[in-house]
C-alpha cells in the first residue's frame, strides 16, 4: 500500500508533468480550479489549486474533504502512485471504476486531452 509520502510525491510529479508537459495540454490546463484527491485507503484528502497548468498549495488532511472543489478525484493511493508512473492507463482505471473524476462539462472537456 502506497504512503502518504508517496502520494504526496505522485501529486507533486503530476504538477511538474502539467507545468513541463506541450503547449496543447498546457492549455488544456491552463484554467484556475480547486482540486481534491480524496485516497480511499489511506483515508486523507490533497487539496489545492489548479493554476496556468501547476498544482499549488497542495495540502493534506484526513477524512473526506471538507469543500467541493471543482474538480474532484477519488481513488486508492495505490492507484495514484501507478498512474502517474505511468503504470496504470487513466481511461482504463476510470472505465473499471478504479478511479472517480468529478467535475463540470466544460472542465471534462477542457481536462480530457490531460488524461
Amino acid at each position: 500500500m502506497a504512503t502518504t509520502e508517496q502520494c504526496r510525491a505522485a501529486l507533486e510529479r503530476l504538477a511538474r508533468n502539467l507545468a513541463e508537459a506541450d503547449d496543447d495540454v498546457r492549455g488544456a490546463a491552463a484554467v484556475e480550479r480547486s482540486v481534491s484527491c480524496r485516497l480511499t485507503d489511506l483515508d486523507i484528502t490533497f487539496t489545492g489549486r489548479l493554476v496556468h497548468g501547476r498544482i499549488e498549495d497542495l495540502t493534506a488532511s484526513p477524512g473526506p474533504p471538507t469543500e467541493r472543489a471543482q474538480i474532484r478525484l477519488t481513488m486508492t493511493g495505490d492507484d495514484l502512485v501507478s498512474m502517474v508512473e505511468g503504470r496504470l492507463d487513466f481511461a482504463h482505471a476510470w472505465a473499471r471504476g478504479r478511479v472517480r473524476l468529478e467535475a463540470g462539462l466544460r472542465d471534462l472537456l477542457r481536462l480530457r486531452s490531460l488524461l
